[in-house]
């Protein structure tokens, strides 16, 4: 029998337990909204040259190769950052990466603001891109900690759709920012976003789980990763996703605008900033989609398709009415998203204490189509370029632009084949 006041013990140890449980959940989710805030930051800090072109050729006496060179500069740090990223996460876990690489940044932004040369500036996106690698990377590695595998392609998309928000807030707002200051002291306003970061990610982000064991067994894991077929068909066709975001969106797109729909730099920002828009609405809703279809591979490729016609149409008829590109910018941005299938599927299809190291490859060559991309179309550009000039500036014609565009869609076409050969995995662990 038992002793009076036991179910009253009983009740309040299971009350006590559920609360403790809502805890961890709460603590959590803040960890992966701050990892998400994170990636937000990144991408306002990625597209930040997009809206100061003008003011760096002028500065500098530097044309688009040039531009294109320094943004890419970003990339060259965080796509090679990408794989030690993922390595260091799996080993270490995100609390402490995320708090040094936020400090980074910001110190990276400073070094930029104040540069004098070019060499410097580069330096600085350099720096910044390394440091920012940590993002994305750092939020998938707290979401795949800390929830089931059947959320894990939501939160990445809704993490996206973060992303995707700093990359508009990084076009018209900051090109407002830099109207009413200059685009050093506003380099030097984005600073401060990443010491807030830092105490953020220290007060919120835990570490569940570290991979034992020394580097050894922490390379044997990129092993099986790198030998994986699938790992590199899935990160190919990411790049056929992020190649308009990045080089058109990312850089590109506004003074194309300007010069095809007679917009001033901040209303071409932001008709851009609807590929954006359409990316960061269309993360989490294909993300969802894909957990409740119970397929990868589907979403994947109606997504590059969509993004292959979008970008088709925005190079190939730059003539259309602005509400007719602003629509094809958001469609070009929604397929896009169709990429966060990807991220899902690499950690689906490689062993799971590889996950960070695959999603760090695949990441890798995804944020390495900015490095590839920005200083082509740039070089293209310049191979096209009649000689005009105006304000210091140079002027490059609507038919160098529309043949530089066709690299884009020449990439998500490759993506096509690419994710039409990804072995579906059903939304399980397969490895």
């Amino acid at each position: 029998m038992d002793r009076p006041g036991s179910e009253t013990r009983e009740a309040g140890a299971g009350t006590g337990a559920c609360a403790a449980r809502h805890s961890v959940l709460n603590l959590a989710l803040l960890g992966w909204a701050t990892g998400a805030l994170f990636f937000f930051y990144a991408w306002i800090l990625r597209v930040a040259p997009s809206v100061m072109i003008d003011e760096l050729m002028r500065d500098f006496a530097v044309g688009a190769a040039a531009i294109g060179n320094l943004s890419a500069f970003y990339f060259y740090g965080y796509a090679g950052m990408q794989i030690p990223v993922g390595l260091l996460m799996d080993r270490f876990g995100p609390r402490r990466l995320m708090t040094v690489a936020a400090v980074g940044c910001a110190a990276g932004c400073v070094l930029f603001a104040l540069a004098p040369a070019l060499w410097a500036l580069s330096l600085g996106r350099f720096v910044i891109g390394a440091t920012a690698a940590f993002s994305l990377v750092g939020a998938m590695t707290v979401a795949g900690q800390w929830f089931p595998p059947a959320r894990f392609a939501l939160l990445s998309g809704l993490a996206m759709m973060l992303g995707m928000a700093g990359g508009v807030f990084g076009q018209a707002p900051l090109r407002l920012l830099v109207d009413r200051l200059d685009w050093q002291q506003a380099s030097l306003v984005l600073a401060t976003g990443g010491v807030l970061l830092a105490l953020a990610a220290a007060a919120t982000v835990r570490d569940r789980s570290r991979a034992s064991g020394g580097l050894r067994q922490v390379m044997a894991g990129m092993v099986q990763v790198g030998r994986n077929r699938q790992t590199w068909l899935i990160a190919i066709a990411g790049m056929g996703t992020t190649g308009p975001l990045l080089g058109f969106a990312g850089l590109w797109g506004v003074p194309f605008l300007a010069l095809t729909q007679g917009l001033d730099r901040t209303a071409a920002a932001g008709v851009t900033s609807m590929v954006f828009i359409g990316w960061g609405v269309g993360a989490p809703a294909v993300g969802w989609f894909s957990d409740r279809i119970g397929r990868r591979k589907l979403p994947f490729v109606a997504g590059l398709m969509l993004t292959a016609a979008a970008m088709a149409a925005l190079a190939w008829a730059p003539g259309l009415p602005l509400w007719a590109v602003s629509v094809l910018c958001f469609l070009c941005g929604f397929g896009g998203a169709g990429q966060i299938v990807g991220f899902a599927a690499v950690r689906e299809l490689n062993p799971p204490a590889a996950a960070g190291a695959a999603i760090g490859v695949v990441n890798a060559l995804v944020t390495g189509a900015g490095a590839l991309y920005q200083p082509l179309l740039g070089w293209l550009l310049d191979l096209a370029w009649t000689g005009e000039v105006a304000g210091g500036t140079r002027v490059y014609t609507v038919a160098a632009y529309s043949t530089a565009f066709s690299v884009l869609v020449a990439g998500a076409v490759v993506g096509i084949v690419c994710t039409l050969l990804m072995r579906e995995t059903r939304c399980r662990q397969t490895a």
